[in-house]
């Protein structure tokens, strides 16, 4: 078995200059909640994060116990559809679309060159034919559908009981 020589160049266990860390209480015990319920959304909203995952116990300073009571209630409320399983992420991109590298280096897949058309630009001409009749924009057909009814059909009236006493 190997043992460790180097006992002098080993630091004291009492030396350690890092502040101990402050245990984090739990939002249970500073409340007082003894019964964590599936229908209390709003408590349980402050076990989950923005994109509706459960937080870890070092988050929020629960034992054992209470964070496996408040994973069950979270499943349980998520299943009733009172908690989301997931929360939809709205992220905003810039106007260029691409990563924040390339616009900050000056190059990319253009090679540098402005995005925007300058003055001089030459612009292809175009010309601009009418679409035939029943083609829209998108490509897709139009048709008109004729329905033929039956006349006696278009004289029937819900309310009048007489019909149906007459047969």
């Amino acid at each position: 078995m190997a043992r460790d020589n180097n006992r002098e160049k080993r630091k004291p266990l009492g030396t350690d200059k890092r502040r101990p860390m402050k245990k984090k209480v739990s939002i249970l015990i500073s409340e007082g909640v003894d019964w964590i319920d599936y229908k209390d959304v709003n408590l349980l909203r402050r076990f989950v994060s923005e994109r509706a995952k459960i937080r870890a116990r070092r988050v929020t300073g629960n034992n054992t116990q209470q964070q496996r009571a408040v994973a069950k209630a979270i499943r349980l409320s998520r299943e009733m559809g009172l908690l989301p399983y997931t929360v939809r992420q709205v992220t905003q991109r810039s106007k260029g679309g691409g990563g924040g590298r390339r616009d900050r280096e000056g190059g990319g897949r253009d090679g540098g060159r402005d995005r925007e058309l300058s003055a001089d630009a030459v612009i292809p001409e175009t010309t601009i034919h009418e679409l035939p009749e029943g083609i829209t924009m998108e490509g897709e057909e139009t048709m008109e559908i004729v329905v033929e009814r039956n006349p006696e059909a278009l004289d029937y009236d819900p309310t009048d009981d007489t019909t149906s006493e007459e047969a």
